[in-house]
């Protein structure tokens, strides 16, 4: 089972910057992106579950009535839409209180974390605040930390085995970039780890393939599906900036040029004088890429224009591309929810 672990106010719904209560039904206000967001990840298998402190809910400042009357309300809207909660749990204590049940304590969702059977490297959390994501790491999930009251992000998930992989991946495009990634690789773990920082994309990666053979599989099934699950959140692209850079480090100066246009191209110009850089053969970057490229749907070009270091070479290749990805992934404001072709589709 996949579990979406859902805060509510800030996150779901707008939070009144001075109360930070919704104790009446005229307070409430749906924040953009949610319905189709949680439509899209009722679509992809993942159960809803809401879990959210309620400071002194049930107390003269907060009575229970005024907070259910919102509640219900909330959830009929959702209901109209086909959206359904698997699990709500609401903590009504402030944190003085120091209870088991406020996040990030785990007191709350403690007991259905024992009776499902939850796919972790699977499910993640998705809150405003730094104690969603503390709660994320205490209950050995995913965190994604978006902007209070601002637009649901572009979340997705992957999940590939076969009899020389098994690999899980987590991404959210409207990240800060932030990342977990294991993939028993440490040169390639520090590469995946720049894509992530210098895109500002969120990833949780955990890879285990046959490196008892070689670093082939796990390398190129970690691209196909690094590729298929930012496809995934992308969508059907609508709202992009669609195109994406030239980076220096030091010695090295690389191009990167992208097309998020739906259909796959590879061409890449670079050259190795090392076998290795740590772990990682340098025959499979141009490999990753490519297998990236099928997967994600994208036109991409590299180049390495000069370099005399290949450590410098690997990593500039990873950061421009970051910051490619970056660019054609972000909102146009001027073209909101506008696909960027005239052909109507990508």
């Amino acid at each position: 089972m996949k579990i979406a672990f859902l805060d509510r106010d800030g996150t779901l719904i707008f939070e009144p910057p001075d109360t930070k209560q919704i104790d009446s039904i005229e307070k409430l206000k749906i924040l953009p992106g949610v319905i189709d967001g949680l439509k899209k990840l009722q679509a992809d298998g993942f159960q809803l579950v809401m879990v959210s402190n309620q400071d002194g809910l049930g107390s003269a400042t907060f009575p229970k009535k005024c907070f259910t009357a919102a509640q219900n309300e909330f959830l009929k809207r959702l209901k109209k839409e086909g959206i359904e909660f698997y699990k709500i749990c609401i903590c009504p204590d402030r944190k003085e209180d120091n209870c088991n049940c406020r996040k990030p304590k785990t007191g709350l969702v403690d007991s259905f974390l024992k009776k499902e059977n939850i796919n972790r490297e699977q499910s993640f959390v998705l809150g405003d605040r730094a104690t969603d994501m503390e709660f994320a790491q205490n209950i050995g999930v995913a965190g994604f930390k978006m902007q209070t009251n601002g637009a649901f992000p572009r979340i997705a998930t992957v999940q590939r085995t076969t009899k020389e992989t098994n690999i899980n991946i987590a991404c959210n495009l409207d990240g800060q970039g932030n990342f977990r990634i294991d993939t028993g690789l440490g040169f390639f773990n520090h590469l995946l780890e720049q894509f992530s920082k210098h895109s500002l994309i969120d990833l949780a990666i955990t890879a285990r393939g046959d490196l008892e053979i070689d670093e082939h599989h796990t390398i190129e099934d970690t691209a196909l599906c690094l590729g298929e699950c930012l496809a995934k959140a992308l969508g059907e692209r609508k709202g992009i900036q669609r195109y994406g850079f030239l980076l220096p480090m030091d010695d090295t100066l690389v191009e990167v040029a992208i097309d998020l246009g739906g259909r796959p191209y590879f061409i890449f110009d670079a050259k190795f004088t090392r076998e290795y850089v740590g772990d990682m053969p340098t025959e499979m970057i141009e490999h990753f890429f490519k297998s990236l490229s099928d997967a994600l749907k994208a036109n991409i070009h590299l180049k390495v224009r000069y370099s005399k270091n290949t450590h410098h070479q690997a990593e500039a290749i990873f950061k421009a591309f970051s910051k490619a990805m970056r660019q054609a992934v972000d909102a146009d404001p001027r073209a909101p929810n506008i696909l960027p072709s005239t052909k109507g589709i990508l």
